[in-house]
Parts: C-alpha cells; structure tokens; sequence
C-alpha cells in the first residue's frame, strides 16, 4: 500500500487486518522513501515523484547504476529501462521519445531492446516501422536516394526487421548500399 506520508495512513482497517499483517502486503510511505535513495525501487519511485526537471537527473543517477554494474538479469534491465522512458515520455510531453532516449543516453544495444524498438516491427505496424527505419535512415546515412527508398518499401517484414537492427551499426549511405546488395535479392 503506497501512502504519501505517514500522516494519511489510516492504520489499522477492521476487515483487512489479516491481510495487512500478512508477508504479502507492505506499506510504504513515499516521503521516507526520498532520501536516501538506496535500492532500485527507491531509485525508480524517485524519477516517478520528480519533478520534470529533476526527473532527468534521476534517470541518469539510476541508468549509471544499471550500466555501472548492478547485477540483475537482462529481461529487468530492460523493463527498467522501459519504465524510466515511458516516465519520463509523461512527465516532459512536449519531447519525443527518442530526445528523450538521447537526454537518457541510451546505446544502440539499449535501443534494440527496449520494448518500443521490439514493437514497431510486430505485424500490423508495418509501415509506422517502414517509415521509422526510413527516417532513421536518413538522420544515420543522409538523403537516401529514390532508388533505396523504392528497395526498402519492397522489402518483407522480416527483411526489414534486420535492417532496423542493421542500420543501428551503419556508418553512411555505403552501408546502407551494401546491406541492400547482400539481402534485398532474398
């Protein structure tokens, strides 16, 4: 049970008291939660009470500890990632999501697996995912010539998959070139 302060706790309810002294109900009051920030949880219900602003440091605070060596599986780091942009997409809604993964300085490994990234390519958004992989295109090699652009459209979902993936390691247009070359014919 989340209560701002200890003062709105209404301490004991009369029906729930089993449940509320059991091992699978906590209490936790947010305000003694702020400081020190120590684990994970309080890290992360930091960035959540934040102000905006302040909410930026927090994220950085928290994904340096992340990168910086806290052991816990892949599959959390990627939920906490997850959790800190979609925070962060609510609490500055004039930026986008990919400002916003540029403030949080997000890798091209922590792009691929946030949940975002996997999503764009499911069926039914494929041409939000053609599109995306046409304007990362450009910001990542330049103007794509028409040629390109005309390849890339005829493309099967899977082949664009793996050049969403692949051009997160493209240098310039060349590659981009030599990606075409090597699987557009398959």
């Amino acid at each position: 049970m989340l209560y701002p302060t200890r003062a709105v706790d209404p301490g004991a309810y009369l029906h729930y008291n089993c449940l509320l002294r059991s091992e699978h109900v906590r209490r936790v009051y947010l305000d003694e939660w702020s400081h020190p920030r120590q684990t994970l949880t309080q890290r992360v219900i930091g960035v959540l009470l934040a102000e905006p602003q302040q909410a930026i440091g927090e994220a950085h605070t928290l994904l340096g500890k992340l990168r910086g060596g806290v052991t816990i599986d892949n599959t959390l780091t990627t939920t906490i990632v997850n959790l800190i942009e979609t925070i962060l997409v609510y609490k500055l809604p004039t930026l986008s999501r990919e400002e916003i993964q540029v403030m949080l300085e997000l890798t091209d490994t922590n792009l691929k697996q946030t949940r975002f990234s996997q999503e764009i390519f499911t069926e039914g958004r494929h041409k939000e995912g053609l599109l995306l992989i046409l304007r990362l295109l450009q910001r990542r090699c330049g103007e794509i010539m028409s040629a390109a652009k005309e390849r890339i459209t005829r493309l099967s979902l899977p082949q664009q998959e793996a050049l969403g993936e692949a051009l997160l390691e493209f240098k310039g247009a060349a590659a981009l070139e030599q990606w075409l070359a090597t699987h557009a014919r398959e």
